[in-house]
């Protein structure tokens, strides 16, 4: 359920380097691309050319298209090449590579690994959901029966793979593998086998387990992990269904936890850092920023501010000191981070937003396939333009990289890239 997901920035590259979108020359093959849930740096900010005045068919241009079968993971793209999943026949978990910029398929690989979620989750479908990671020419697939397999990115061969429940004894997740990997220097992590679980990237190997919960029902995390800095010490921040919390990357050691109410457990966003604090909402409960600061060898944890906005499914991007937010009851606000004022709301939209931003520019794909390009001010709410780029449901998170981007429909996966705004003598 990770509409999760994530996903788009801002540095602006010259018109030259985004003239081969998406091939960027860095070892990793991380420059000019989107490697995992919510883009480079997992923060959705953009890199690329400045985005265009308008969302129009002279601006933004269909490229290609490609049906398969659904999914809620976001597309991911590096070395010139687009990475999807999917669930066939309700039986086959899929991943496939495309070239990024004719959409032509470059190779499949499939297992078997479909299962039910629960009956009051049925509308929200029985498909993978998780977004995969790349990292030296090696992908990192979550499927959906809590199994992470990794992959020859250039080939689709299996490389190894982990079944969790299999290994661990661990119930199988109810909702399934919904938390995207984490990819840190040799390590991937993951919110897997009913815990925090770190594995060797290159062999498969676990290294150590955290956070451990009881899986199946109530464990199995809807949110992902993220990588900062706080109080001068590297730390994951880790949302499981019931807390928060800043785990040590070397050996796992839980370093601070904060309880975060949720109804069900629906603890969806991907957390979010602003200075030495967290921001975080959840379904059923509320917005808050804990400051988290280092005190006599341990970490101590405040509450900041708390405000009655409830978060879904949609983790917001920052701009300038404010978390620009999609809510449970379909509105857009804007709340300082600061004091925890709340700037503004709109009137409601669809039921899911992923974001991407760049410099003040947000771009937001409604899960009912419009795609809005917004002003990001703290003093209104000011949509530029915006435009209905798909009849299907388009839960995945969307990928930019450099003049491309990338929108995973249910069913299907489409391709599209910036132009130039004409000016006033060529309209």
């Amino acid at each position: 359920m990770n509409a999760k997901t994530s996903v788009w920035f801002l540095i602006v590259l010259s018109v030259l380097a985004a003239s081969a979108p998406c091939s960027g020359p860095a070892d990793d093959g991380t420059a000019a691309a989107w490697p995992q849930w919510r883009g480079p740096d997992r923060d959705a900010n953009v890199r690329g050319p400045a985005w265009p005045e308008t969302l129009s068919a002279e601006t933004l241009k269909p490229i290609w298209r490609v049906e398969l079968g659904p999914s809620y993971s976001g597309p991911i793209v590096s070395d010139g090449v687009v990475f999807t999943t999917s669930t066939d026949e309700q039986k086959w978990e899929v991943v496939r590579a495309f070239d990024a910029g004719t959409g032509t398929k470059r190779w499949e690989t499939r297992w078997e690994g479909s299962m039910q979620v629960p009956f009051f989750a049925a509308s929200n479908g029985n498909w993978i959901r998780a977004t995969p990671a790349f990292s030296e020419g090696r992908l990192y697939v979550a499927g959906m029966r809590d199994v992470l397999a990794c992959l020859d990115a250039r080939s689709g061969q299996e490389i190894w793979k982990l079944d969790f429940p299999t290994m661990h004894k661990s119930p199988l997740p109810a909702f399934g593998f919904a938390s995207s990997p984490l990819v840190l220097d040799e390590h991937v992590y993951v919110q897997a086998g009913a815990a925090l679980t770190k594995v060797h990237k290159a062999t498969g190997e676990i290294v150590w387990q955290s956070l451990k919960d009881d899986g199946g029902m109530w464990g199995s995390a809807f949110s992902s992990p993220y990588f900062t800095q706080l109080g001068g010490r590297d730390q994951l921040i880790v949302q499981t269904r019931t807390r928060l919390a800043g785990v040590a990357p070397d050996d796992g050691r839980e370093l601070w936890s904060q309880e975060i109410p949720a109804f069900r457990g629906m603890n969806i966003l991907t957390p979010t850092v602003f200075e030495d604090a967290v921001f975080t909402s959840s379904y059923g409960g509320k917005s808050l920023l804990l400051g988290v600061e280092l005190q006599n060898g341990g970490f101590a944890v405040r509450e900041a501010w708390n405000h009655r906005a409830q978060g879904y499914m949609s983790t917001p991007v920052i701009i300038a000191g404010h978390a620009y937010l999609h809510l449970r009851n379909q509105r857009f606000t804007c709340l300082d981070l600061k004091t925890g004022k709340e700037c503004w709301t709109t009137k409601p939209y669809g039921k899911y937003w992923s974001l991407v931003a760049q410099g003040e520019r947000i771009l937001a794909l409604d899960e009912r396939g419009d795609l809005l390009l917004i002003q990001a001010n703290p003093q209104e709410f000011r949509l530029i333009d915006s435009r209905h780029i798909s009849d299907a449901p388009t839960w995945g998170h969307l990928a930019v990289c450099g003049d491309m981007l990338y929108v995973r429909e249910l069913n299907a996966l489409a391709a599209y890239q910036w132009k130039a705004s004409p000016s006033p003598n060529d309209r």
